[in-house]
């Protein structure tokens, strides 16, 4: 029986489809039920989509979750969503600002902060999606979550139609939206996010992104090899006559020099990914997932 898949492929989403859109168009185009993506996009987002396929899909808690973003910030207009896509709420004169101004206006937005997600998001409130709750007509108060702004540069300012640029790098769980509404709140004005697109997710990056249209191909594009996903983590390779217990989920021995629980790729004696661990004391990994177990 032949090996399943274990690969990546990385979207540049279009606009107009859901992330889980584009997963039915990957099982379509392979013929597989097990794809799953890392970070959801909203409808109006486009740029990188991470797409595993296979049992790749349980390597996505081992990526690197940081994100990289450009978008455009549209002050003196708050909305439902806290995007041009949401129903108006109210609209506000914006004031005569400088690019210096506006710097300043940044500056507490970067590094570690309390972020409030927006109410149309996909937070789980009491077992539900918060947009399921909203769309019922609730109002939430989502309590605010530790996120980390890395980067945050203004790129381009646009007094005349009170638009601002921003190129972002944050960690898993920050929304661009949110920063839009409360950099608004801060200059006093209001806003919301005009444009988005994601440029890197989970190690990935545009340069490495497909087209949608590239999955009709006949076959289908070549997946990415999980280990240039997993480059930045410690590497273990297996001596041939340790195969046969790693395949049985039995702990190896290692000469790597560890923090305990830290995650390991472990390799074959072919250099192809065999699968996962995490370091005990001792210089011991413990499997915790295997390709191709025996039995």
């Amino acid at each position: 029986m032949a090996a399943e898949p274990c690969g990546f492929l990385v979207l540049d989403k279009p606009a107009g489809i859901t992330s889980h859109g584009c997963v039915s168009r990957v099982r379509r185009a392979y013929g597989l039920r097990r794809v799953g993506h890392g970070g959801t996009l909203d409808p109006a987002v486009t740029g990188v989509l991470p797409i595993a396929v296979g049992s790749a899909t349980r390597l996505l808690p081992y990526l690197e979750g940081d994100k990289a973003y450009r978008g455009v910030v549209q002050l003196g207009v708050i909305t439902s969503t806290d995007d041009l896509a949401g129903e108006p709420l109210e609209q506000r004169a914006v004031p005569s600002l400088t690019a210096d101004q506006l710097e300043r206006a940044l500056e507490p937005f970067r590094g570690a902060i309390q972020q409030r997600p927006p109410q149309v998001s996909a937070v789980h409130v009491a077992g539900e999606r918060a947009y399921t709750r909203v769309r019922r007509g609730e109002q939430l108060a989502l309590p605010p979550r530790p996120v980390t702004i890395h980067r945050l540069e203004l790129l381009g300012w646009d007094a005349s139609c009170g638009q601002l640029e921003l190129a972002v790098t944050c960690s898993a769980g920050t929304y661009i939206r949110a920063l839009a509404r409360d950099l608004g709140e801060s200059l006093g004005c209001g806003g919301c996010l005009a444009r988005l697109r994601r440029t890197a997710a989970l190690g990935f990056s545009l340069e490495q992104a497909l087209e949608l249209e590239q999955l009709d191909q006949d076959p289908p594009p070549l997946l990415l090899n999980p280990l240039e996903a997993l480059a930045e983590l410690p590497r273990h390779q297996l001596a041939e006559a340790d195969l046969a217990g790693w395949r049985c989920g039995r702990a190896q021995a290692t000469a790597l020099e560890l923090d305990p629980d830290a995650p390991v790729v472990v390799v074959g004696p072919d250099g192809n990914l065999a699968g996962m661990a995490r370091a005990l004391p001792g210089g011991r990994l413990q499997p915790r997932m295997v390709l191709q177990t025996a039995g």
